[in-house]
């Protein structure tokens, strides 16, 4: 069998390809994040779906009542998040879109979510090595949009009121700039150091519309995950255990 049915969070589980692409750190504090600001939201949206981890690890810290809706544009990985779906008896609760999250019309007219997250692509095309797997390289490099789609894209249907979390590589300016240009203001970012003593290798970006401000002061944080010894820390340790052990 090329794919493995691996624990998630609690007692979901979730379909992967064995060569593939597969759910990460980035999945598990891109949840945290987003759930931490937003711990009451009812209806989220999940962009670029993949095989579903983001989306449905935001759906496990949420109330048993929310909802959510994903798009993904690759039939492999929206096969295998709908089978995930199906064998946690999620039906009722999760819905995805086959589709592009630059395409308005992928969703309903007028259809507004309040809380918003999205994993992008971290690599420019013609910055690194394109993988022959389609299913990996699609999720590695930018292949169907950037930072900046994303943005837009939580732009175009994040409910009044509601909020836009992503991760993104940290060394990236335009994870900066893409919420800004797309009327975005960034409440909290936390940097995540894979190893204590090295730079951080990933961040996590809340934001809501400019728009509705004024907010409080930006708050700019660290976790560190592993320590210099190569131990998980008891931050990251408390961030798992909160989005659920896998």
């Amino acid at each position: 069998m090329n794919e493995t049915l691996d624990r998630l969070a609690g007692d979901w589980s979730v379909f992967q390809l064995r060569d593939g692409h597969r759910f990460s750190t980035d999945d598990q504090v891109c949840a945290w994040h987003a759930t931490r600001e937003m711990p009451d939201a009812l209806d989220a949206l999940d962009l670029g779906s993949g095989i579903g981890s983001v989306g449905l690890l935001v759906l496990h810290r949420l109330a048993p009542e929310a909802k959510l809706e994903g798009i993904e544009a690759q039939d492999v990985s929206i096969a295998l998040a709908r089978r995930s779906v199906a064998h946690n008896g999620l039906a009722d609760r999760v819905s995805y879109h086959d589709g592009d999250i630059r395409d308005p019309g992928v969703l309903q007219e007028g259809r507004r979510f309040e809380l918003i997250t999205g994993s992008p692509p971290y690599f420019p095309l013609g910055t690194c090595v394109v993988s022959p797997h389609p299913q990996r390289a699609a999720c590695r490099v930018e292949l169907r949009g950037s930072v900046m789609a994303y943005a837009e894209a939580a732009q175009r249907w994040l409910a009044p009121g509601g909020g836009f979390c992503f991760v993104m590589a940290s060394g990236d300016e335009r994870a900066e700039r893409a919420p800004e240009e797309h009327g975005f203001t960034v409440l909290s970012r936390i940097d995540y150091l894979f190893r204590e003593g090295r730079p951080p290798t990933v961040s996590t970006f809340f934001c809501r519309r400019t728009s509705e401000g004024p907010f409080p002061d930006r708050r700019h944080e660290t976790v560190v995950v592993r320590d210099r010894h190569g131990e998980w820390t008891p931050e990251y340790l408390a961030i798992r255990s909160a989005v659920g052990p896998s």
